[in-house]
């Protein structure tokens, strides 16, 4: 039979009503709150008639995956609290990757579709080609940014792809591939994107930083030189390409004034604090 939407949630909030109201004058209320793990885990094991006799670790446990990414679906969609049950269960479940896979494309929520990538990261699955699609296509910022995040740990897997896509592809896409290619291992191909967009966009000069100093490729120090020399650079955009030089093996020495940056000033008003 179908299983059914069940807030489980709120069957826990009213395990500890209880073991509280069993306990006054036993355990003082920020034990109960430091012990709500604990508490919670036990719930896990304790038989439920709301859940037709079974536990909240075992409720879930017979379900179809395909039945299981429904009622997903539809706690998001009825904004019942989702238990952590749920999706631990649907990450033991490497064998129906198709069925994750085919949730992807449900195009009407967004929240379902990070919560599935999110289940597919701790199963330690990443659909290389449908995220890239999420990254090209017309997704929402969150679905793209989760996309990055995932594809970066394949980023060797991916990265024909990103050349193949790269050059027709608008400056907020480029950035978050080009953040993807930081973790690829060293390329020219790569490190020609990498200068590339890190010279192009120079109010975008701490995130292009940061990717060449993870990208690791020292021959980036005269282009991170040439633009920490600049006389009107920002006390933030000095300090983030101080960092990338010194990560890629070199130094800068030179003392400079920035009496006159807000930023600067901020922060030596707080140091001074």
């Amino acid at each position: 039979k179908m299983i059914k939407v069940i807030d489980i949630d709120a069957l826990f909030d009213s395990y500890i009503s209880d073991y509280v109201y069993k306990n006054i004058g036993k355990v003082k209320p920020e034990e109960i709150e430091n012990n709500i793990p604990v508490l919670y885990t036990k719930f896990g094991k304790e038989t439920l008639k709301e859940l037709d006799g079974k536990t909240p670790e075992t409720y879930y446990e017979d379900a179809s995956t395909k039945d299981l990414l429904s009622v997903l679906k539809e706690h998001l969609e009825k904004g019942v609290s989702v238990p952590d049950f749920l999706p631990e269960t649907l990450a033991k479940r490497k064998e129906d990757e198709k069925d994750f896979l085919f949730s992807l494309n449900d195009d009407e929520n967004d929240e379902f579709i990070a919560y599935v990538m999110n289940i597919l990261a701790d199963m330690d699955v990443v659909f290389t080609k449908k995220y890239m699609e999420f990254l090209t296509l017309d997704y929402p910022s969150n679905i793209r940014e989760l996309a990055t995040e995932l594809l970066s740990k394949k980023a060797d897997e991916v990265k024909e792809d990103i050349f193949a896509v790269f050059n027709d592809s608008d400056e907020e896409r480029k950035e978050l591939f080009c953040e993807i290619l930081s973790y690829s291992s060293k390329e020219d191909k790569t490190f020609d994107i990498l200068t590339l967009q890190f010279a192009k966009n120079r109010d975008k000069t701490p995130i292009y930083a940061s990717y060449l100093a993870r990208f690791g490729d020292e021959r980036a120090l005269p282009f991170l030189m040439q633009a920490i020399e600049e006389e009107k650079i920002t006390y933030a955009d000095f300090e983030e390409l101080r960092f990338a030089i010194e990560a890629l093996g070199g130094e800068y020495n030179k003392i400079r004034d920035f009496s006159k940056d807000k930023s600067f000033r901020k922060i030596k008003e707080t140091d001074k604090k």
